[in-house]
């Protein structure tokens, strides 16, 4: 739904996630910001090691620094900014917990549209929900799942006028799609020219049969053999160079439930599976931390996942809160005017949260 194009890297801090009353800011969170007053030598200069001022719902926390001076008897100020910074994360986390939330769509680059729709739709059973063309901005998406859009996960293609390849790179790992019989889908697969890079069998260290496949444009699907589930798409699996930092942020900042958690050592890599509910009935996300390895090559193909929000200007406060990098502060898009606002994981990976109620609409 939103085309994939570089985002500004600086942020701006903005007043507007503010109200104020006399003299004192609230955040959405209904955290009280009193003003602080410092001595004329300390400057904000001396917390940003400690506190960085995005972390303050977008006000610069220099704003509360207002006059020199001191009061008698005021804790020093480090302890009042981290009491209110404690507080805040505690008011956001309460909210994410309530908010509805779920993966709409996982975003990817292709280079030929049309051999791509035919191989999803003829190999691997998808359908295509709908079809988008943006002459004046010379792109197109499909849009191609199992089920409707308000109730799936699905993949959104865009193909960009002119470019007919893209470096995958070695960050992002693979899509998960979940059949009744894998061996009889790989059949088909290689019966329609597809690419098996993997032949079917037990996963490495477990029970599960398994295959790989590879798509025209050289994304990889695993295909997982598990019994009837509502969501056939169910995985994205992505590298991270911090596993416990990784998952700690898409707990906190994403609200994403720790589903399992399983180490390898034998092939030195463990992955966590994260999401808003059990993997046999939601698309989740698969983490994978290989040993000794932090910084991956991202490549240009892989874009973005889009997740639903109540309200996507709370979300994008607490994605500051708990470390994220805003993209694009919310707000709503020219000319369809849903709401979104976009961030960048410790990774560096990005999400793309939704308005609920605005993607309904813009199905419609």
């Amino acid at each position: 739904m939103v085309r994939i194009i570089p985002m500004a890297s600086s942020i701006r801090p903005s007043l507007s996630s503010f109200r104020f009353s006399g003299g004192v800011s609230t955040s959405r969170f209904g955290l009280s910001l009193s003003p602080l007053r410092l001595p004329s030598h300390l400057h904000f200069s001396h917390l940003t090691s400690t506190v960085p001022q995005t972390h303050f719902f977008g006000l610069k926390a220099s704003k509360l620094l207002k006059t020199a001076g001191t009061r008698v008897g005021m804790p020093p100020v480090g302890n009042v900014v981290h009491a209110s910074m404690a507080t805040a994360q505690e008011t956001a986390l309460e909210w994410v917990k309530k908010d509805k939330r779920r993966m709409l769509h996982v975003v990817y680059r292709v280079g030929d549209l049309d051999r791509t729709i035919k191989f999803y739709t003829e190999c691997l059973g998808m359908k295509l929900l709908r079809k988008r063309d943006i002459p004046e901005e010379r792109y197109t998406n499909a849009f191609l799942g199992y089920g409707p859009e308000d109730s799936h996960f699905v993949i959104e293609l865009t193909y960009n006028y002119g470019v007919d390849k893209y470096e995958i790179g070695t960050a992002f790992g693979h899509f998960g799609i979940a059949v009744e019989d894998v061996a009889k889908a790989v059949e088909l697969i290689k019966a329609k020219g597809g690419k098996v890079t993997r032949e079917p069998g037990p996963v490495k260290g477990g029970s599960t049969v398994i295959a790989f496949i590879e798509e025209p444009n050289g994304y990889k699907f695993e295909l997982i053999e598990r019994g009837p589930t509502p969501e056939p798409l169910c995985q994205v699996m992505l590298c991270v160079g911090d596993l416990d930092r990784s998952i700690t942020f898409y707990e906190k900042a994403f609200g994403m439930e720790l589903l399992r958690t399983r180490d390898n050592p034998e092939y030195k890599y463990t992955i966590a599976m994260m999401g808003y509910g059990p993997e046999d009935k939601n698309a989740v996300l698969e983490l994978t931390y290989n040993y000794g390895v932090t910084e991956y090559d991202k490549g240009n193909g892989y874009a973005q996942i889009a997740i639903g929000t109540d309200d996507v200007y709370k979300t994008a406060e607490g994605i500051k809160l708990f470390g994220g990098k805003i993209m694009r502060e919310p707000g709503p898009l020219p000319g369809i005017n849903t709401k979104i606002t976009a961030c960048l994981d410790p990774d560096g990976w990005k999400t793309v949260f939704v308005d609920n109620i605005d993607f309904l609409k813009e199905l419609e």
